[in-house]
């Protein structure tokens, strides 16, 4: 069997169509759409083009939507931008333990600034309660930033229910792992992030959606090339390649979404056969993160590797820290299953054959590792 890819939650592999696009955005339309000249008009139309197909997704008008250079970008472009704009309304903000560090990191820079953060810690199941969101709240909230899904366990955030009870309070959420895992029409927030290479689009590129009215100041200056809020070259291949990957799996949704959670169960199906592990999150549609007891994690990673099988054992931006991962210390699991914990995690690439494989390897690589334990 050739190389099983189940690290999509890190990257996915370009749609072919999309590659062709950038390719081909590269060589004819390779302006500067900031000029005035044929050549930079063309290139600027095709931007717009892009964002009316990127702002489908959302359910957004275009003057909503902000392309950026992905998820980090997006994550800091919110979070800043809202803090500055409304310090003097407040400076207190409240997110979840379990972010992604493209928002803890920024929360924990605005907290030397001299703005409070509550971080929120999640329960057993990797869920955030929105009562505790709500208990948190104070008359300086300016802030409140919660995922859509875990980029670790894949877990969904109740995003609308927390939406629904902090008011008038500005609320971000980080959808980089839920976008194309949901209809995006449905989200109620504020400000979402998003990044094309989670759904098979081009690395170095993705959207941050603004909500109109939404009180926010710019956090990059110079030309003010994607509105008042973004400034820098348009990368216009790149932009393109990311719509027409949008579209691709836009036009799948539903039957995508299906396929995966089919996977999902299959992959957990064959996983409970094992003794000692747990799983970690239910209520995911492409991750299966698994903690195998008295293994290291990093460890089985690597075994796996040697059989031609791509796992993680976390997020791919913390994946060179030996240290048990915040997300699984958060959530409770005890120390002798969380040293053990991969992150398995699909796309609509992925065959059930490919588990059949993967569960069949792990099976014999823990009993090796535990045999040899014992001696």
């Amino acid at each position: 069997m050739e190389n099983i890819y189940f690290d999509n939650s890190a990257t996915t592999k370009i749609y072919r169509a999309a590659l062709k696009k950038y390719v081909e955005v590269s060589e004819n339309l390779y302006e500067n759409s900031s000029a005035l000249h044929i050549g930079g008009i063309n290139a600027e139309r095709e931007i717009e083009k892009s964002r009316r197909i990127v702002a489908r997704s959302f359910g957004a008008s275009t003057d909503e939507i902000i392309f950026t250079s992905g998820g980090t970008e997006g994550d800091n472009m919110a979070i800043l931008g809202v803090a500055y704009a409304n310090s003097r309304k407040g400076k207190h903000i409240i997110t979840s333990s379990i972010e992604h560090h493209a928002v803890l990191h920024t929360c924990q820079h605005l907290e030397k600034e001299g703005f409070e953060v509550t971080y929120i810690k999640p329960q057993k199941d990797g869920k955030i309660d929105p009562l505790d969101v709500e208990q948190a709240i104070r008359h300086d909230t300016i802030l409140i930033s919660v995922m859509s899904a875990n980029n670790e366990t894949g877990v969904f955030q109740p995003i609308n229910e927390i939406k629904a009870l902090c008011g008038d309070i500005i609320l971000h959420t980080d959808a980089v792992q839920a976008y194309g895992k949901m209809n995006f029409s449905d989200i109620n927030a504020d400000l979402i992030t998003v990044s094309a290479h989670k759904v098979h689009g081009p690395k170095g590129v993705g959207t941050l959606y603004v909500k109109k009215g939404t009180k926010i100041t710019p956090v990059i200056f110079g030309g003010n090339q994607d509105g008042i809020l973004h400034s820098g070259t348009m990368n216009t291949p790149a932009i393109s390649s990311f719509a027409k990957a949008v579209e691709i799996f836009n036009a799948n949704l539903e039957k995508n979404i299906v396929y995966l959670k089919s996977l999902r169960s299959y992959m957990i199906e064959k996983l409970n056969s094992i003794d000692d592990i747990l799983i970690n999150g239910y209520d995911a549609v492409n991750v299966v993160n698994v903690s195998f007891k008295g293994v290291r994690g990093e460890v089985l990673l690597h075994s796996l590797e040697s059989e031609g099988i791509y796992v993680s054992t976390g997020s791919a931006c913390n994946s060179k820290s030996t240290d048990i991962s915040y997300v699984i210390s958060s959530m409770g699991v005890p120390r002798e299953f969380a040293e053990g914990t991969i992150r398995i995690s699909f796309s609509e690439f992925n065959t059930k054959e490919e588990i059949d494989f993967t569960v069949e390897k792990i099976e014999n690589i823990l009993n090796l590792l535990r045999r040899f334990k014992r001696r």
